[in-house]
């Protein structure tokens, strides 16, 4: 798929906003995104506290969607943007509610609370979620070139080429099992050298952004909107996630719960439908979809462009291309170390709402 949803190892599974190099911009960027954290974290906090009566109060044999709220999982509003720029929602014949949080651990944390009904992440931050016993099924995959996906270092780096990276620090955003993580450790097993021949220090992006502008970072491996920015405020990208070195695949899940209820199902289903025609939206309009990318993240004209030109370009089933792709991934963070249990993508999928 060609995602402009960067999901975060993490849309965009991303689209975060652009920081322009002045003191008063980091300061209000950051007090942004700490405001956003803070956000993100106090609606979780408010759904969880509202979630056991509104799943006790809808009868699991519930059939008719007209009768049913179903609660959408996003991060960063890259689907709400993409929904309310293309209008696909409008005229559900269910209640629609939104789960908006910054990544996908705290979207999947919603999910397990039956705070939220659907989800919305990268590979990776889904298969984290089902070794960590979420109980939550791929439903449908999004694909895109792998292009959002970076190492980059800093252009006086001595660095031209991956094994190059030999007794280096890399800077990996987010945090263990992020698709930037996946990136280095296939792109050192390609290189012949080994995920121990590199000095891994994590650190948030934001943070991570602030290290790189200010050259205390020579090599940061990242994703989306930052590595737009760092490739404008002195990067030279090193090696991306195309021609298979990431997956590219994303998924909307659907929480094995709301599954269960007929009605749900019916309204995921629908919702799925309405997803598809969206992304076929965005495909005709990239121009309109940069602005409303701008409109809702704040990020610059240069940044929307980037992020429409790397996104989602359709909905596909979760098929056994998919499954053995992902499994990879999968297969791979487990041999490092980062992903423990190792998860079984096939074990938690349900092919029946998105049909070849």
């Amino acid at each position: 798929m060609n995602h402009t949803h960067r999901m975060n190892g993490s849309h965009r599974m991303n689209h975060s906003h652009h920081m322009n190099r002045s003191h008063t911009g980091n300061r209000r960027a950051t007090a942004t995104a700490t405001a956003r954290a803070l956000g993100a974290a106090l609606s979780l906090t408010a759904l969880l506290a509202t979630s056991a009566c509104a799943g006790d109060s809808q009868a699991a044999s519930e059939t008719d969607p007209s009768k049913v709220t179903l609660t959408l999982g996003d991060q960063a509003k890259n689907l709400k943007t993409l929904f309310d720029a293309s209008g696909a929602l409008k005229g559900t014949p269910y209640k629609v509610k939104w789960a908006e949080f910054e990544g996908a651990a705290p979207l999947f944390q919603a999910v397990q609370a039956g705070a939220a009904d659907t989800s919305y992440a990268a590979d990776l931050p889904t298969l984290q979620a089902l070794s960590g016993g979420v109980r939550v099924k791929a439903v449908g995959a999004l694909h895109n070139d792998g292009t959002h996906t970076g190492i980059v270092v800093r252009k006086n780096s001595p660095v031209k080429s991956v094994k190059d990276l030999k007794g280096k620090q890399v800077v990996v955003s987010s945090a263990k099992g992020s698709i930037a993580e996946y990136l280095l450790a296939h792109a050192l097993e390609q290189a012949g050298l080994s995920y121990s021949d590199v000095h891994v220090r994590y650190l948030l992006p934001t943070d991570a952004q602030a290290a790189f502008t200010s050259g205390k970072v020579e090599v940061w491996a990242t994703f989306g909107v930052y590595k737009t920015v760092a490739e404008q405020h002195g990067g030279r990208l090193l090696i991306n996630g195309a021609n298979g070195r990431v997956s590219g695949y994303g998924f909307i899940g659907a929480s094995e719960k709301a599954l269960q209820v007929p009605a749900k199902k019916k309204a995921i289903t629908d919702y799925l439908r309405r997803l598809d025609k969206a992304l076929a939206w965005s495909r005709r309009h990239p121009a309109e979809y940069a602005k409303a990318i701008q409109h809702t993240g704040g990020a610059s004209a240069t940044v929307a462009k980037a992020l429409v030109d790397q996104a989602n370009s359709e909905l596909l089933p979760v098929n056994e291309p998919v499954i053995r792709s992902v499994q990879k991934v999968g297969d791979t963070m487990h041999d490092i170390g980062v992903l423990t249990p190792r998860p079984i993508l096939a074990d938690h999928t349900d092919t029946s709402l998105v049909k070849e």
